[in-house]
């Protein structure tokens, strides 16, 4: 004999808003092959970057027509599948290729705010509007290393700061969504904002760093630091100008 709950309905769920971080997936090429050598360097070079992420594929920059197939989906998504993303969702997308997006299981999201850097320029006036009431994401502590980093070794702060209390030697590699505290000599590589946050800083005690980067902008040793801050206690941040972004590096008074 079946048994029926006379529990209310109302009971067996609640529905709420909830906050999910997304990546975002800019897309600059309809070249499937060269995204695919791109994201295989990409993980070589930091392995576990990706982690069964949930992304938008933002195909903005690729001038999508009404009835235009700039991209061969079909092909795209298991790829990205294969390094770690899980593709939820569209942006740009119109006509026949938003259809197509959406018969391959993902979601429109054109009215998805994506943060991308901006050029310095005169501010515009323009009238006050009212900020929408969202819930603050529950922050992250920052993760700390009190052992020194060999080559080969590499440590990633997914989604916080990172904090080093002792040498990032030759051959290893601090990567951090957030900031990067190196309270002793950094001579590998140093990689902040890795996720796009171009608010990001570095900062180190001692400043002769294989490679520097935030949010992708990257400068390498071959490119040598100016005497003033090379070995010495310095900070990074993104500089916007005319010219695109770029890195500044200046002494840090302790």
């Amino acid at each position: 004999m079946a048994i029926v709950s006379e529990a209310p309905l109302s009971h067996c769920y609640d529905i709420k808003s909830a906050d999910l971080s997304l990546l975002a997936l800019v897309l600059k090429t309809t070249d499937i092959q060269a995204i695919s050598q791109a994201l295989v360097q990409q993980l070589a070079e930091s392995p576990g970057f990706f982690d069964q992420d949930p992304v938008i594929i933002d195909v903005s920059f690729l001038n999508v027509e009404e009835n235009d197939t700039p991209i061969e989906l079909a092909a795209l998504l298991p790829l990205l599948r294969e390094q770690g993303l899980l593709p939820l969702a569209i942006k740009g997308a119109q006509g026949a290729f938003l259809t197509q997006a959406k018969g391959l299981g993902l979601v429109d999201a054109s009215d998805a705010r994506i943060r991308r850097s901006v050029p310095l320029a005169e501010p515009v006036q323009a009238p006050p509007q009212p900020e929408p009431v969202v819930a603050p994401p529950v922050a992250l502590g920052p993760m700390v290393v009190d052992k020194p980093l060999r080559s080969g070794q590499q440590v990633y702060a997914k989604g916080r700061d990172l904090i080093v209390l002792a040498m990032v030697n030759a051959g290893a590699e601090v990567i951090a969504d957030g900031n990067i505290h190196i309270y002793a000599t950094l001579r590998g590589k140093a990689i902040a904002g890795a996720r796009g946050n171009t608010q990001a800083r570095i900062f180190a005690q001692a400043m002769e760093p294989e490679l520097i980067s935030i949010a992708g902008i990257y400068r390498t040793s071959e490119n040598a630091l100016p005497k003033d801050v090379l070995g010495q206690a310095a900070q990074v941040c993104l500089q916007s100008g005319p010219e695109g972004d770029k890195l500044l590096v200046s002494p840090l008074k302790l």
